[in-house]
Parts: structure tokens; C-alpha cells; sequence
């Protein structure tokens, strides 16, 4: 179970649901501490979010962090900017079926969609560029902009209510999703039409991670990773992982591909997921998601907020 989905459980037994409230710590300096279960870096900048409508702004590579102004207190899953220069408009997606809006590279954000279905929870959220945009989430929901977030269409990409857990792009511009039961899927239309893409492992995929222009690496629960070199036609198992939940893969320049999830299990692949290492450092805590930060430096968020990783 992903430390997303079990945030959104928690915070439905702690009756958290329905604040209207803002953010009004906006122009505080802030420690990362709070759950934190996404980010995006921004060439020296990053945002991230988190619990009860948390979203961060550093300007200095994580070094220190100010509190974004944000109209919910719904807990926040995922967030994407487009992969362009300097980009200003990105999207963050979170529980009560949320979708925020920020012009301004996070620093302030606007609720732009909210589904009839409060108790619906978006997972992840991909920027293709500053007018086309995708969600997905819990029990299959899929959400789609093409103008810029002024109106979002909602519909059913596969017969089955499986989690859609995280959405990824290859280099080549084919999109990626990943899921429970065993789903992975893939859009070579930048998300109009997917197709399932079938492996021997039938439970939950926490993502699918594109490392080269037809190689993949799935990873999920139970330590299991999944390397394809045919984009998915054939896969075949990677050893050496305890069997725990790995949430979040990264490419980090120079060192090859990091794996984390479960407290205190971190894995380095140097060879594309052909094998596994254990680098030292691995945080004490759950881990949603893996910043590259360069030099060898990887900002994990999780349970703990933002902590820092050195690859040596």
C-alpha cells in the first residue's frame, strides 16, 4: 500500500475531510517535517506537498523552505510541472477529488477542478506542457486537460476500478501508468487511447519507470522489480530486493537508477535494473518520492518530510 493511499485512510479515521481553509502561513520559513508524498524540481527550485494541503517552495535546492498559499486542506499526492524551461504553470492533485493550479512555480496555488465525489482521491498528476495535463487515482479515476486546466474531462481508461498509482513519460513522449492488480498500461497519443501491458506479476505496481528509449523498470510490492528492453513485450525479474514495498524509482545522473519505499530499504541499480545494491544512507522512514538533486545528492519525501541522500 503506498504511503499515498494510506495517508488518504488515515486521514479519513481522523475525520479530516471538509476544511475550507487556506494557507495562511504562507510567508513563513518552515522545517520539512510533515508528510510530504511528491515533488518536482525546477532547475535550483523545488516543490513539494503533502498532508492537509501542504505545499513547499525551496529556492535553494532544499537547503531551506517556505510554506506555499494553498485554498485546501485536503491531503496532496502528487505535483508536476512540464519538463520545459523555466516552466510557471504546473498541477497538484490530492484527496476530495482535487485539482490545484499555480501560475507561478508554486508558489501560490488555486483549486481548478473538484469531482462531484468527494471521497475520490487522485493519486498523480503529469504536466505534457502548460496546457495538457493528466490525473489519475484510486478506483481507476482518470482526469485529462487540453486547455490549460479550464476544463477537465473525466472517463474510464480500462473495465476494472484498479488503483492507478503513479503515470510516467518515456523520452520518446509514450506515457506510462501503474497500478494494482498488476496494471500497467501505455498511451503513444499522450493519453487518448491506452493499451495494458501484460507481465508474469499480478499484484501492485507503485510505478513504471522509463530508462531508455524501450527499457522499463516496474517495481511494486514485495521487492519486485521488472525490467523490459522491448517496451514491455517481454519482462524479466531483477533479484536482490527484500520483499517490501518499493513506491518510487529515480534516474540519478552518474550513478545509475534508486529505488526506495519501506523504512531503511534503498536500492541502487548501476546497470539500468539488470542488478541491485545497497547504498548506505537509507532513511529510518517510508519514502513516496526520490528528487535528483545532482552531484549525487537525492531528496527523499516521506514520513520524515525531506531528507537528504548522498550517493558516494
Amino acid at each position: 500500500m503506498p504511503l499515498r493511499l494510506l495517508s488518504f485512510r488515515r486521514l479519513i479515521r481522523s475525520a479530516l475531510w471538509g476544511f475550507g481553509l487556506t494557507g495562511l502561513l504562507s510567508a513563513q520559513a518552515v522545517r520539512p517535517t510533515m508528510l510530504l508524498l511528491d515533488g518536482a524540481v525546477l532547475g535550483s527550485s523545488i516543490v513539494a506537498v503533502g498532508e492537509r494541503g501542504t505545499a513547499l517552495v525551496s529556492m535553494d535546492q532544499g537547503a531551506t523552505w517556505r510554506r506555499s498559499s494553498t485554498p485546501t486542506r485536503a491531503t496532496l499526492t502528487g505535483v508536476s510541472f512540464p519538463a520545459v524551461n523555466l516552466p510557471r504553470r504546473g498541477w497538484a492533485v490530492g484527496h476530495e477529488a482535487e485539482i490545484l493550479v499555480s501560475v507561478d512555480r508554486g508558489l501560490t496555488w488555486a483549486r481548478q477542478y473538484q469531482g462531484s465525489n468527494r471521497t475520490d482521491s487522485f493519486l498523480d498528476v503529469i504536466a505534457l506542457d502548460e496546457r495538457r495535463a493528466i490525473a489519475v487515482g484510486a478506483y481507476g479515476l482518470f482526469a485529462s486537460t487540453e486547455d490549460g486546466g479550464a476544463t477537465w474531462s473525466t472517463r474510464k481508461i480500462r473495465a476494472e476500478d484498479s488503483h492507478l498509482n503513479r503515470i510516467s513519460a518515456g523520452p520518446t513522449g509514450k506515457l506510462y501508468i501503474a497500478g494494482e492488480s498488476g496494471t500497467l498500461l501505455r498511451s503513444k497519443d499522450n493519453g487518448t487511447t491506452w493499451r495494458e501491458i501484460r507481465s508474469s506479476y499480478q499484484g501492485s505496481f507503485y510505478g513504471i519507470l522509463p530508462v531508455g528509449e524501450n527499457t522499463l523498470l516496474a517495481h511494486g510490492l514485495r521487492g519486485h522489480v521488472l525490467r523490459s528492453d522491448d517496451d514491455g513485450a517481454t519482462w524479466k525479474e531483477t533479484s536482490g530486493a527484500a520483499p517490501v514495498l518499493l513506491a518510487c524509482a529515480v534516474p540519478v545522473a552518474g550513478k545509475g537508477v534508486l529505488l526506495a519505499g519501506q523504512a531503511r530499504h534503498l536500492y541502487l541499480s548501476a546497470d539500468g535494473g539488470l542488478t541491485l545494491s545497497t547504498p548506505a544512507g537509507a532513511p529510518t522512514t517510508g519514502v513516496a518520492e526520490l528528487l535528483d538533486l545532482g552531484n549525487g545528492r537525492v531528496l527523499g519525501l516521506g514520513e520524515a518530510g525531506a531528507t537528504l541522500i548522498r550517493l558516494p
